[in-house]
């Protein structure tokens, strides 16, 4: 039974008739055509689909889009602002937190999410936070420095 649905992504109201129960990382993909999120485990156990709602980190395979009316949803297509990269996408290029690139956009989202709450998280908070996230590339030293990095860089510290 589809359903019009209304969808706040990235500053956009986007009208999709679909069945509420179908998982938000198909709308994003199949239907808007926002493919950054990627879909991973389809568990929600990796991490690779995450997405920021209402300023938490969600897992967008298992988040039903019936349950996203009303709610800001933030994809990583949403970070960049006049033509310039979030902080810490940025950071993700600059110390070479990436390899192959699947889990990036959900490690991104999941680390935007985090400096949203603590803008100065410590190395252990950056750790809790990142948990569940996987890199089947090892970058994590380098995820934790990007974080590091992009909340230096939003505070105003520079690199």
């Amino acid at each position: 039974m589809a359903t019009v649905t209304e969808l706040h992504i990235n500053g956009t109201k986007h009208r999709t008739d679909t069945d509420p129960s179908r998982s938000l990382l198909g709308v994003l993909r199949d239907d808007l055509d926002l493919t950054g999120s990627k879909y991973g485990c389809g568990e929600g156990r990796c991490g690779a689909c995450t997405v920021i709602i209402d300023g938490r980190a969600t897992r967008s395979c298992i988040t039903a889009v019936g349950d996203c009316t009303d709610k800001k949803i933030t994809t990583i297509e949403g970070l960049e602002r006049g033509g310039k990269l979030h902080p810490l996408q940025t950071a993700f290029l600059d110390v070479g937190a990436l390899q192959c690139g699947y889990c990036t956009c959900g490690m991104i989202m999941a680390g935007v999410a985090l400096l949203g709450k603590n803008p100065t998280p410590t190395t252990q908070d950056i750790v809790r936070a990142m948990e569940g996230n996987v890199c089947r590339c090892g970058t994590y030293s380098r995820i934790v420095l990007a974080i590091h990095q992009a909340a230096k860089e939003l505070k105003g510290g520079g690199k």
